[in-house]
């Protein structure tokens, strides 16, 4: 019913580098879950910009755009600046800088908001690079291959199969409001028109999803969707899971050195 491709990615690139594309998929979802695990882990600065440069080359082999790529990694960061900047200034330690107001920033704390900008910027790359470069199809392949949740896997696929569905009736709804001189404004008539229009998505996205069952079950639909390609490991997967492996020892043995030389 659904079949594995590689002509598109989840918002990223449609054409990966063919090292990272002809990498099994189960293995690279794997590969982002070890790299995420064992980088939240670390303490050490040093190795925390092992690992984001890690990360770095990751990209540099995937064949992203780079610039695009890291622009997006910039929006990302733009979540958790505040909480960044806050941080000096409200975890207790050495004083590092008194601002005008009595507010002093902590040596600690900047030391703090450093590594949780090299973790999170290191993991979500590694994502990006390993798992943002699936089709949404071959991601769900690869999660069922996996034994994650069949209706995680479901939700997942009708979601990526649905959402364009869904966004053109919200355009659709959204036209017919302008063509009723409709405004968007900070008032009670928009707040309710706005709501009107919510429940009305969830009551058309109810009803679709009815449809699309019944018209499911008429074709045989039990509650599993066959998978129709058989995923396995290559040679390249598993020198590949050698090299990740080796860099993620390293990263370790890097934080362990360090810890014994503080």
């Amino acid at each position: 019913m659904l079949g594995l491709g590689e002509t598109g990615a989840v918002g990223l690139s449609p054409r990966p580098s063919p090292l990272v594309r002809r990498l099994d998929p189960r293995g690279r979802i794997l590969a982002a879950l070890a790299f995420a695990v064992v980088v939240t882990g670390l303490s050490s600065l040093t190795a925390l910009v092992a690992a984001l440069a890690a990360a770095l080359a990751l990209l540099a082999v995937s064949g992203l755009p780079v610039a695009t790529t890291l622009k997006r990694m910039m929006l990302m960061d733009g979540f958790i600046v505040f909480m960044l900047v806050l941080l000096p200034f409200s975890t207790p330690g050495t004083a590092l800088l008194v601002v005008p107001g009595g507010f002093v920033a902590s040596a600690e704390g900047l030391r703090l908001a450093v590594e949780i900008a090299l973790t999170a910027n290191a993991v979500i790359l590694a994502l990006m690079v390993l798992v943002g470069t699936m089709e949404p199809v071959v991601l769900g392949h690869a999660l069922a291959r996996l034994r994650v949740p069949e209706r995680l896997v479901h939700l997942l696929l009708f979601t990526v199969r649905y959402i364009e569905v869904l966004r053109d009736e919200y355009s659709r709804s959204r036209q017919a409001m302008q063509a009723r001189a409709f405004r968007p404004g900070s008032n009670r008539h928009c707040w309710r028109s706005l709501g009107q229009l919510v429940g009305m998505m969830l009551v058309r996205a109810l009803e679709r999803s009815e449809r699309i069952l019944q018209a499911m079950k008429c074709r045989g639909f039990t509650g599993r969707l066959p998978l129709l390609s058989d995923l396995r490991f290559g040679r390249i997967d598993g020198l590949a899971a050698v090299l990740f492996l080796a860099g993620l020892l390293g990263l370790v043995l890097l934080e362990m050195c360090l810890a014994d030389l503080a």
